[in-house]
């Protein structure tokens, strides 16, 4: 670990660092499992070329995920932006219980249903790596048009990740966007990066919400990437559906809330995300 950010994240611990070892963490950031002499555990990160704010904004989205009451978040211990850190509590992990998966999906529909207070958020803060504009908007189709799409066929564009018949395409469906994303629905409380990595299962079969990307968004955009690298099972989509049924066609909107996610890996990765863009595009266009 960096010394400045070691010695920073004792002074905010209150604590004199006796280890650190390092573990997965992410595709950006440097994670460890840090020892305090007080006997304390905690996860900590850092990222040595995090932009403005990454770290800040990632601390605000754990707690505001946890104040929406319905899956366990960890406590955020220490966070700055000089030298770049965040420091959370530890979670033993450990295996799926028999209703570990239900519960997720009732306790991931009671988190939608907590609500946002506008489509994006409301401090403004962009999302991730990629810096994604999060500014408000009034409805969703807006948001995921103006706010992920576009900007996005712009990075693609720039950085030659996609083919211009891709970008093109892109830029067709974020025009079309009011007729494709179904019925209007209020602003749910979205994790917004919600792959199987970024949900954890401590030793007594808990879920854990880690890594958000928070805003306000479509309830559907987080289902949608929960089905798009795998790890959730039916049970846990069942569960959901039960409290939560989704509107009518929504097997039809999963590939286009899938868009914003796969652009964002064929940028980052290329490779097969190019043609599953393309394929994704292919039914909307």
């Amino acid at each position: 670990m960096d010394p400045r950010v070691a010695d920073e994240l004792a002074a905010r611990l209150d604590a004199r660092l006796i280890g650190a070892r390092p573990v997965s963490g992410g595709d950006v950031a440097a994670a460890y499992r840090v020892e305090l002499d007080d006997g304390r555990i905690v996860f900590a990160k850092t990222h040595a070329g995090a932009p403005e704010g990454f770290f800040t904004t990632e601390a605000a989205g754990l707690s505001w995920l946890h104040d929406g009451g319905a899956l366990a978040v960890p406590a955020v211990l220490a966070v700055a932006d000089t030298p770049p850190l965040l420091a959370l509590e530890w979670i033993d992990e450990g295996r799926a219980g028999p209703t570990t998966d239900a519960e997720f999906g009732q306790g991931l529909a009671a988190l939608h249903r907590a609500g946002a207070p506008s489509f994006g958020r409301v401090d403004r803060r962009p999302t991730g790596s990629r810096s994604l504009p999060n500014d408000p908007a009034p409805t969703w189709a807006e948001f995921y048009a103006t706010r992920r799409l576009l900007p996005l066929a712009e990075m693609a564009a720039a950085g030659r990740s996609l083919p211009e018949r891709s970008v093109a395409g892109l830029r067709r469906v974020a025009e079309r966007i009011e007729d494709l994303v179904g019925p209007v629905e209020p602003p749910a409380r979205l994790h917004g990066d919600l792959w199987a990595g970024n949900r954890l299962v401590d030793r007594r079969g808990v879920n854990w919400l880690i890594d958000p990307a928070a805003l306000g968004g479509h309830r559907e955009f987080d289902l949608a990437m929960m089905r798009l690298f795998g790890g959730f099972g039916r049970t846990c989509f069942d569960a959901y559906a039960e409290v939560a049924p989704l509107a009518d066609g929504w097997e039809d909107r999963v590939a286009l809330h899938q868009l914003a996610p796969l652009v964002v890996h064929a940028i980052k990765f290329g490779g097969s995300y190019v043609g599953a863009v393309e394929a994704a595009l292919a039914d909307y266009l």
